[in-house]
């Protein structure tokens, strides 16, 4: 096992599914510890890492082991790979399993270029064979049904892939999710939810719904409509972290906004949270894009975003959100 990666200790039998259980998304520069925790303490049911190169886990790139940083409470927690090189995403597999990691998915739809260029995230649906091989690798290294794929309809219109998520089950994938857009067309459009209910009836394992999924009801709305396992938020949970209790608010036929704390409450717990887990205790510059999301649709929220993007030191953010967030 690489040195650099810290031996866990999480205990987890299951991944949890159900109208109940929403997930939260992998969040490239936001869903790291702190947020994963945050969103657990109102109410998600499982959290991914942000994408992890594997080869820069196998290379020990410096910025790949803070992504891995965890703790009991951040359990049940999957792993995103991301690579189109077979052995080093079997190698990473193999190496994380050994650190007691359990939970692996392998990113098939990031359309970053820098990702693309290297035939990885959503530029591997250009290669299903190679693809493939990808997802061979890793599930031959994690318990069975240990290994999920985060995927896109196709890269375009032209080359959509309705049959590769039973591929990737035949192969012994443990669970699909889709976010029904083509990775061509980035958050462009609206995800077209009909093809998760399509994919719903022929799939046996598990399915995760994703895209377009902003707020509490429109994940609901997506369970009912396609018969989804679960439904995971990203852009949603990141402006509001209370989409989780929103959902679960809904889903129990009460108020939505039923016992929630205040967006004042809100950050300041976010904050405090932050320097609780991480031993460095300024965070500011990785705090301020985070925290900025938070105030979508305040009415003060370009004022604030404004002061958040000049402050220099945690003290500062703390003065902001107590003086101007209500």
């Amino acid at each position: 096992m690489c040195a650099l990666i810290s031996k866990i200790n999480h205990s987890t039998t299951y991944l949890p599914f159900g109208a109940d259980a929403p997930w939260l998304a992998p969040l490239a520069g936001y869903s790291d510890l702190a947020f994963r925790i945050f969103c657990r303490r109102l109410g998600a049911a499982c959290c991914t890492t942000e994408m992890i190169s594997a080869k820069g886990l196998i290379y020990q790139s410096k910025g790949t082991f803070p992504l891995l940083k965890t703790t009991p409470e951040d359990s049940p927690l999957i792993v995103q790979l991301f690579g189109a090189d077979p052995e080093f995403l079997a190698q990473s597999v193999r190496l994380l399993v050994q650190a007691g990691y359990e939970w692996f998915d392998l990113n098939l739809g990031c359309s970053v270029p820098k990702v693309i260029r290297q035939n990885a995230g959503a530029g591997l649906l250009k290669d299903p064979q190679t693809l493939l091989t990808c997802a061979k690798a890793m599930i031959n290294e994690a318990a069975q049904g240990h290994v999920g794929f985060k995927l896109r309809l196709g890269f375009d219109a032209e080359h959509e892939l309705p049959d590769l998520p039973l591929e990737l089950e035949d192969l012994g994938a443990g669970w699909i999710t889709l976010h029904p857009r083509y990775a061509k067309q980035y958050f462009k459009g609206s995800a077209d939810h009909s093809k998760l209910a399509a994919l719903a009836k022929r799939l046996q394992i598990p399915l995760v719904g994703s895209g377009d999924l902003l707020t509490a009801q429109n994940g609901l709305d997506c369970l009912k409509s396609s018969n989804v396992s679960t439904v995971m938020y990203a852009r949603g949970a990141l402006r509001n972290p209370l989409i989780f209790w929103e959902h679960r608010n809904l889903l129990q036929g009460l108020p939505i906004d039923a016992n929630k704390p205040s967006l004042k409450e809100l950050m300041m717990g976010y904050l405090d949270l932050v320097n609780e887990i991480y031993t460095e205790r300024d965070q500011t510059k990785r705090m301020r894009g985070i925290l900025a999301a938070f105030v979508h649709g305040e009415h003060n929220a370009k004022e604030i975003r404004i002061m958040l993007a000049s402050a220099q030191n945690m003290p500062e953010l703390y003065d902001i959100i107590n003086n101007y967030v209500s």
